[in-house]
């Protein structure tokens, strides 16, 4: 077909030609005087008798005019974008995600991840043709953390970042606005987090939840920027990870090792930490249904739920052997130690409802120490045990106490959930102390299954409008003077009462929230859209 066509052509430019030779000769020789014909517009004047000369190119068609570019719609919203005009791109039959040879160890993962997810080659090549996305990674220093800057022009992409978590966050931009709108529009987005801890937490001691569920969740939260995930895995419950110091404290069902390394494998090629919990001198009922010597009993010899015998050298030698064995299986740098609820302290006077716990107190750090002391040198003594791995330490907020001779490490991190507790305190007393805080506020960011004692499930549209990081306790934020004390913040799915939702329940359940506290940790400013715009976004840009 192609050929005949081009026959045809041919024949029908010269039988054009002949004709045109004939009428040239049938016109009336010019005058002397006259000396040429005139040319006409749109015809060519005769080169010399019997001649014409060959017909001018056509007029080559305009420029395309386009309108000046639109912010990519993402969530969370880039912080900047500078318009362009100019056709954006979009997947192309043959194009390709290239990574330089020299980024080959830093950023295959990520090309990887994109080519697939945008069905496009991949290729590690100093050379970058028109259609393709070229990731670089930028020298260090050459921006903030997690920081990218994405540009689309002449037909290509290009997303720089000075480490391999702000490049992977430029490939989320991209993938985002083509799920979105089918193409990433011209111009440059520059990004940047508000906040360095953005996550959420699971509770998986009350709840078993499959590997292959957290791992959804997982690749869920990389789409959405975020970078934290806090596993509670040891509680009065069951105890959900495989131990081979005390394989005797294992629930059935538990995550094996092996799980455990899959996930935390995935988690780090998302840019994700995922931060273990051992929950103690408290929560650790499963521990003791093995161990019932160490259980912690008041004056009258009743036993208290949950709660070690932090008296007992054995209690420490116990979780001391369960924190080394841990350790390296979650390589991540965060480690978090618990110490909330611990019952000897939500008691009016521990001192006399704990004679042997007051008595050890003053005999190791003096006559003026107390129960609170004893509670403090054991969180102390915990991080001592896991300091030297490098991990940052953090613990939940109740487990610090004011006054006191023995003063919680300086390098912890509190994590803020509760006000209501009998001990704890508000933020300001944490801030002006100068501690680093995470934001889990119990009011706005708990998901306790079944909404037992009063809580409620947290929405995405209370989450997206009333919330902000500097709202640590209640709906009252602290001043913006302590904002970078305040490192970030954690949804928390708590599973008190296990049977209330199935794991597709709470899934279903979290995504908006997720997507709000997402939106509220990385930019700062209040929200550009509407809740019921933003809603929809979402859920537009929703993974299946």
């Amino acid at each position: 077909m192609r050929q005949t066509t081009r026959t045809f052509r041919r024949v029908r430019t010269i039988a054009t030609a002949t004709a045109a030779a004939l009428v040239t000769l049938a016109v009336p020789a010019c005058s002397a005087s006259s000396g040429t014909a005139p040319a006409g517009p749109g015809t060519a004047a005769t080169a010399g008798a019997g001649t014409t000369s060959a017909a001018p190119d056509p007029t080559p068609p305009p420029e395309p005019s386009y309108p000046m570019s639109s912010t990519p719609s993402t969530v969370p919203a880039v912080r900047e974008h500078q318009p362009a005009r100019g056709p954006g791109w979009k997947p192309a039959p043959g194009a390709r995600v290239v990574v330089a040879p020299a980024d080959r160890a830093a950023l295959a993962d990520e090309g990887k991840l994109l080519a697939g997810e945008l069905s496009l080659g991949y290729a590690e090549s100093d050379e970058v043709k028109p259609g393709d996305v070229q990731l670089d990674l930028g020298a260090e220093g050459s921006g903030s953390a997690e920081s990218y800057t994405l540009t689309v022009r002449d037909g290509r992409v290009h997303i720089a970042g000075p480490d391999e978590a702000g490049v992977f966050y430029g490939t989320r931009t991209l993938k985002q606005a083509v799920r979105g709108a089918g193409s990433a529009p011209e111009g440059t987005v520059k990004d940047a987090p508000a906040k360095a801890q953005r996550g959420l937490n699971l509770d998986i001691a009350r709840k078993y939840f499959a590997p292959e569920w957290i791992e959804d969740r997982l690749r869920e939260m990389a789409d959405l920027k975020l970078n934290q995930l806090g596993l509670h895995f040891s509680d009065d419950q069951a105890f959900r990870i495989q131990s081979d110091s005390h394989p005797e404290i294992v629930s059935t069902p538990h995550l094996t090792k092996a799980e455990v390394r899959r996930i935390t494998a995935l988690a780090a090629r998302l840019h994700i930490a995922v931060v273990p919990e051992i929950d103690s001198p408290g929560h650790l009922g499963a521990v003791l249904r093995a161990h019932p010597d160490l259980q912690l009993r008041d004056a009258q010899g009743k036993a208290v739920k949950g709660a070690v015998d932090i008296s007992d050298p054995a209690s420490a030698k116990l979780v001391d052997e369960l924190l080394r064995e841990y350790i390296p299986l979650f390589p991540a740098g965060a480690w978090h130690l618990g110490a909330d609820e611990y019952q000897a302290l939500v008691v009016r006077d521990p001192q006399a409802s704990f004679p042997e716990l007051a008595a050890a107190a003053r005999q190791r750090y003096g006559p003026a120490a107390r129960v609170q002391d004893l509670a403090t040198g054991w969180l102390n003594d915990r991080a001592a045990v896991v300091r030297p791995s490098g991990k940052v330490l953090k613990a939940w907020n109740d487990g610090f106490f004011r006054g006191g001779v023995v003063a919680a490490a300086p390098d912890l991190q509190v994590e803020y959930w509760t006000g209501k507790e009998i001990g704890a305190r508000p933020p300001l007393q944490y801030l002006d102390a100068g501690r680093k805080v995470v934001n889990l506020n119990d009011e706005y960011l708990y998901y306790v299954l079944g909404e037992p004692n009063e809580f409620t499930y947290p929405t995405g549209r209370r989450i997206y409008e009333q919330w902000t990081p500097l709202v640590l306790r209640g709906s009252t934020p602290v001043p913006a003077r302590y904002d970078a004390q305040i490192l970030g913040a954690r949804l928390a799915i708590w599973a008190d009462l296990a049977g209330a939702q199935t794991p597709a329940q709470v899934a279903a359940g979290i995504r908006l929230p997720l997507a709000a506290l997402s939106q509220k940790v990385w930019d700062a400013r209040p929200p550009q859209l509407p809740w019921p715009r933003f809603q929809a976004l979402a859920d537009r840009l929703r993974t299946p």
